[in-house]
């Protein structure tokens, strides 16, 4: 399977210029990301979408895409998240199945990602979202901008999806994969969350 990369945001939450570009323990938030991507089984190909707004970030990968043969730069008009998206694969030319994961989620581990991978090819949808229990941000400290009503309780979308390249440009029924890992509560949009997931990196 091959994943998607989305980066084009600013981070203006952050107080930063790049937000794929701000430094966790002295490393960009999407090099983590890159290297669970890099480190699991079951992704072959790495596509990064980037954005006019995020010249240095494009910088940055090409030099990494340097090393890694198989990390791709993509850039995109920044037209918005779907629209990047979509661009992003079509452009990258993905057939079947397509893992699309922000670049914001720097505890993300290859483990989890083959776990969800896994998941998906066990179920009969043609998309996957990944979930977690409003429970396990309150006991974080965070405080998540979205949240939904699922089987009687409160779930939080942790951007990580899976879905049907062949019709990206077309709304899909996903199943809803409701995790309790505490990597994915910790995306990062503010200097709060950035010192959350430094103080977590440290303890771990």
């Amino acid at each position: 399977m091959d994943a998607v990369v989305m980066a084009g945001g600013m981070g203006r939450r952050l107080g930063k210029d790049e937000k794929p570009l701000t430094a966790l323990l002295g490393k960009p938030l999407i090099a983590y990301v890159l290297e669970a991507l890099l480190g699991s089984k079951n992704i072959e190909r790495v596509f990064v979408a980037t954005s006019p707004k995020v010249r240095r970030t494009t910088a940055w990968l090409s030099d990494f895409g340097k090393e890694h043969k198989n990390v791709f730069v993509i850039p995109a008009a920044g037209e918005g998240f779907v629209n990047d998206m979509v661009f992003a694969v079509k452009k990258a030319g993905i057939k079947r199945h397509v893992l699309i994961i922000m670049a914001d989620l720097p505890l993300v581990t290859s483990e989890l990602i083959d776990r969800i991978i896994q998941k998906y090819g066990e179920v009969n949808t043609p998309a996957l979202s990944v979930h977690m229990r409003l429970d396990v941000f309150t006991e974080l400290g965070l405080r998540p901008d979205t949240v939904f009503h699922k089987n009687n309780g409160l779930i939080v979308p942790c951007g990580i999806n899976i879905l049907s390249a062949d019709r990206i440009k077309e709304e899909q029924e996903d199943y809803n994969l409701i995790l309790d890992d505490r990597e994915l509560a910790l995306n990062v949009n503010t200097q709060d969350d950035l010192a959350i997931c430094e103080r977590y990196l440290c303890e771990r």
